[in-house]
């Protein structure tokens, strides 16, 4: 590929190309972590509640994925320093596909088909969790693959399409979901429908996994191997010949200049990286993303209107996005992210007040909008922004990989105990997530760097002690 890649000349579209084949692994990760969200309640029936299991389980199957993702999350450091970007991608891909096939059909080999048994919802929860390190995967190493290859004053709406891919990736499933169970009894979905859900996934999965053999690696990952004429030929399609001379002479300054030690730089930078990932859950996002349709058949919602309805707010996602793509290089990183508290503040709250007077319904929907909205143009894509910029060089594999962790943690925490909550109390749960979300902003406004406009190696300098 390196070969290919020296013959052509600077293309500035190429860094378009390479970013949208390198979002397919974001797609797959909002697919994947979506499309339980139109099987949840066929799998409570079919595994849980067949065998007089408890919610809690309920709980911990849905979440299930989510441990695999911090396993994931865990070893992307390592696998992207040690092989590198690219291949820990193709792996990433390799995952969900094993993971699409094995949950829809999770008898296979070793049980009786249509039998729940407890074997069988343990082999269920193993490939969700494969599909889930397939995530954590993707998750840590996506933005670091784009923010190391696009130019400075691209990466933030670059880094941004990651997340586009991931909402969009679950607005597809919403619509696959919708599109198997649209005309069909509750019976058939129960038995066969939820397993088409998962299958669907292994599309995506084998396109991303072809393309991107194709891909080339960061060049900053390569300059890091000491491998500086490849990292300098795709500097230059990239970014021209001058240019690229200049990022590669700034790129080997911090390479050869700093240790690789977590702590090279202080805890600062850690402990910023870490608590954005951790707030960016603590919110509740993924409570309405994965209980979207019970949420809306609470409301006295129908099943198949519900799912539409979980399509609604899938585009309400995907536009408020698009608004975070195009003025995240413009406003700035915390401008965006404190809008975007503030918002997810007054629409929890107001769903809190609005469950504690027990009033069910429209005004319900308009404020889970406005959550979402807030969220979708803050804290979705310019946290992934944040967390592929702020970590040095030297660090990065391991920075990103830590910070990802504690998203993939919060969010098991926070998905997994959500039923129970909503048991004890529907107001005082969607009141905790308010709170967190005023805390979020303040936590910004007081600790997070602005890196708007700035080269990677200039945002090293503000934690060189």
């Amino acid at each position: 590929m390196i070969k290919i890649l020296r013959k052509m000349k600077h293309n500035p579209n190429l860094i378009y190309i390479i970013t949208v084949i390198a979002t397919l692994g974001g797609l797959l990760f909002g697919y994947d972590t979506a499309v339980i969200s139109g099987a949840e309640k066929s799998i409570q029936v079919f595994l849980i509640e067949s065998q007089g299991l408890s919610l809690f389980l309920h709980g911990v199957t849905v979440s299930s994925a989510l441990l695999g993702c911090i396993v994931g999350s865990a070893i992307s450091g390592y696998l992207s320093l040690g092989i590198g970007r690219k291949p820990a991608l193709i792996i990433a891909g390799v995952l969900f596909l094993l993971s699409a096939l094995g949950s829809g059909n999770p008898e296979f080999l070793f049980f009786e088909r249509g039998v729940p048994t407890m074997g069988l919802l343990w082999m269920f929860n193993f490939y969700r969790i494969i599909g889930g390190i397939g995530v954590g995967l993707a998750s840590a190493v996506c933005p670091v693959y784009i923010g190391e290859i696009a130019p400075s004053e691209m990466r933030g709406k670059l880094v941004s399409l990651n997340q586009f891919a991931i909402i969009f990736g679950m607005l597809v499933v919403y619509f696959v979901n919708w599109g198997i169970a649209e005309g069909q009894n509750i019976e058939w979905i129960n038995t066969i429908g939820w397993r088409r859900m998962f299958v669907s996934e292994a599309i995506p999965a084998a396109i991303f996994t072809i393309l991107m053999y194709f891909m080339p690696e960061s060049p900053r990952y390569l300059a890091l191997k000491s491998k500086d004429t490849k990292a300098l030929s795709i500097l230059t399609l990239i970014n021209g010949e001058n240019k690229a001379k200049e990022i590669i002479n700034e790129i080997k300054s911090t390479v050869e200049t700093t240790k690789s030690k977590l702590y090279s730089y202080g805890k600062k930078v850690i402990v910023i990286g870490v608590l954005l990932t951790v707030f960016q859950q603590c919110v509740g996002i993924n409570v309405v993303l994965y209980y979207a349709p019970r949420i809306f058949e609470s409301m006295g919602v129908a099943k198949d209107a519900s799912m539409l309805q979980t399509i609604i707010m899938g585009l309400v996602n995907v536009v408020f996005t698009i608004v975070a793509i195009l003025n995240v290089d413009k406003w700035g990183r915390k401008p965006l992210l404190i809008v975007g508290s503030i918002g997810m503040a007054i629409g929890m709250i107001a769903i809190s007040f609005l469950a504690f007077l027990d009033i069910i319904g429209v005004s319900t929907l308009i404020f889970i909008v406005v959550f979402t909205a807030s969220f979708m143009m803050s804290w979705g894509p310019v946290c992934w922004v944040l967390i592929s910029e702020i970590f040095p060089n030297r660090i990065r594999g391991k920075g990103v990989a830590l910070a990802v962790s504690g998203i993939w943690i919060s969010n098991f925490l926070i998905s997994s105990t959500y039923p129970p909550m909503m048991e004890f109390s529907s107001a005082g749960t969607y009141l905790f997530y308010g709170v967190i979300s005023i805390i979020s902003g303040i936590f910004v406004w007081k600790f997070v760097p602005e890196t708007k406009g700035k080269s990677l190696e200039e945002i090293e300098k503000f934690w060189k002690p």
